[in-house]
């Protein structure tokens, strides 16, 4: 148990899929996992571990923003040994290129944010990708038919602000969309040399 996931150790899969919202997690557990069981449920975020097609899967919640999920992703990295994260969720598109529903990978994070600088060091604005789950993804999704677009995501501290033109940073690494975690999430696997990966709709 770590100090804000209450399962035991054991009890959390060496895969995480992490989306946002609690909801999220709970649906998918009980719609797609076989024997989910509901392993921590600290702050109402829950927590679900279960089988998929024989393979033992975690799915929980980060919350909102670079804090929240800094410190799930952290917990679940060093407390519970886990080998890979993939974050699921949502974001928002700067452009009409991106339609509703269009499934994206995210290859890198570009932010403003100061999380990787004061927690390990990084300094850099634009953050990769670890390991192969990124290949693995867009792999299983041409096997599948689906068209999954490889892009970069801007990263934001900030959901409403005064200026609505598209912030300079996403421009400056062609980033056609928004959300709040993945450069928080990469910064910390690329610290600890672990495995994440952003998949959004």
């Amino acid at each position: 148990m770590s100090i804000h996931i209450s399962a035991k150790k054991g009890e959390i899969a060496k895969v995480v899929l992490q989306p946002g919202d609690p909801l999220r997690a709970q649906y998918i557990a009980e719609n797609y996992l076989e024997n989910a069981k509901l392993v921590s449920k600290t702050r109402g975020i829950f927590y679900y571990t279960g089988l998929y097609k024989g393979k033992e899967i975690t799915v929980g919640a980060s919350g909102m923003g670079f804090p929240s999920i800094g410190i799930y992703s952290f917990e679940l990295f060093t407390e519970y040994e886990v080998d890979t994260i993939i974050r699921i969720g949502t974001c928002g598109a700067y452009n009409t290129d991106l339609k509703l529903f269009d499934i994206l990978n995210i290859d890198k994070a570009a932010s403003e944010s100061t999380y990787a600088k004061y927690a390990w060091g990084i300094e850099d604005e634009i953050l990769s990708h670890q390991g192969n789950i990124f290949n693995t993804i867009n792999e299983t999704a041409k096997e599948l038919s689906l068209n999954a677009k490889a892009i970069n995501i801007h990263s934001s501290d900030i959901f409403y602000r005064k200026d609505p033109a598209t912030p300079e940073i996403a421009t400056k690494y062609n980033c056609p969309a928004v959300e709040m975690e993945a450069f928080g999430l990469f910064a910390n696997a690329q610290h600890l040399g672990k495995m994440q990966q952003l998949f959004l709709r």
